[in-house]
């Protein structure tokens, strides 16, 4: 993926972080969005000094005109963004009976309507290339639910929707978008659930066939291969990296 650019939402910390320098890695141009613009700027920062080129920007995926401003900025600085991974994420734990219409509306905003509005502001650049890829970071909880995750299961599903829609429009113009549920992943996410007592971590390595908690890389790894040129015939799928737990 030479001189490619790419998106990467939520880039500065957890699966997108390791989703940015793998990118990198591989030789595309890296735009890092994140809610925290300092990380993204240190994570960009330490692409660079490792060779790769990078920019981080601080873009909240709930703010439209930030997303569209960032992806200007990206196409100013680093050219056509042809590469878009929506990592971003926020998950809240509550039973379904104590979840606010607050919690519901913010965990949609993030995890779903970002997705969306992510999407809509990179695809034309897409479409005048005639080449794009897009992975969506979805959620292996869309399989079977999660107790107490009401608001953050069905915005993932959601997502799983969203991508075999885009996928069906946009196969005919070059475009493919994919969609990656990881399973049981060593990220801020999953180390906040262990440490609020949500999930125990002991339990949920020795439900995992592989016999481990996956690693960000993990993820990295299955996404640098979806966005790649190889990946051409692959679209609309769900493609869990999840140590086969969920097949």
């Amino acid at each position: 993926m030479s001189g490619r650019t790419a998106v990467v939402t939520g880039g500065a910390s957890g699966i997108g972080e390791a989703v940015s320098r793998r990118l990198a890695e591989d030789g595309a141009l890296v735009a890092v969005f994140d809610l925290n613009g300092d990380a993204a700027g240190e994570t960009a920062a330490s692409i660079e000094k490792a060779g790769g080129r990078a920019i981080g920007l601080a873009v909240d995926v709930t703010d439209r005109a930030a997303v569209d401003a960032g992806v200007a900025e990206t196409r100013a600085r680093l050219g056509r963004p042809t590469i878009l991974v929506n990592s971003a994420g926020r998950a809240v734990v509550h039973p379904y009976l104590d979840i606010t219409v607050e919690d519901w509306n913010r965990l949609l905003a993030v995890n779903l309507t970002g997705t969306f509005d992510c999407c809509q502001a990179v695809l034309p650049d897409m479409l005048e290339e005639g080449w794009g890829r897009i992975v969506n970071i979805s959620s292996s909880s869309v399989h079977g639910g999660a107790a107490r995750m009401a608001a953050y299961v069905a915005a993932k599903s959601g997502v799983v929707g969203l991508t075999k829609v885009l996928a069906l429009e946009f196969a005919p113009r070059g475009i493919t978008v994919n969609t990656i549920p990881p399973g049981f992943i060593d990220s801020p996410m999953l180390r906040d659930t262990v440490e609020r007592g949500f999930v125990d971590l002991e339990q949920q390595t020795k439900q995992t066939p592989v016999g481990r908690i996956g690693r960000p890389e993990d993820v990295a790894a299955t996404c640098a291969f979806l966005v790649s040129e190889e990946a051409s015939y692959i679209t609309g799928q769900v493609i869990g990296v999840n140590g086969g737990r969920n097949t």
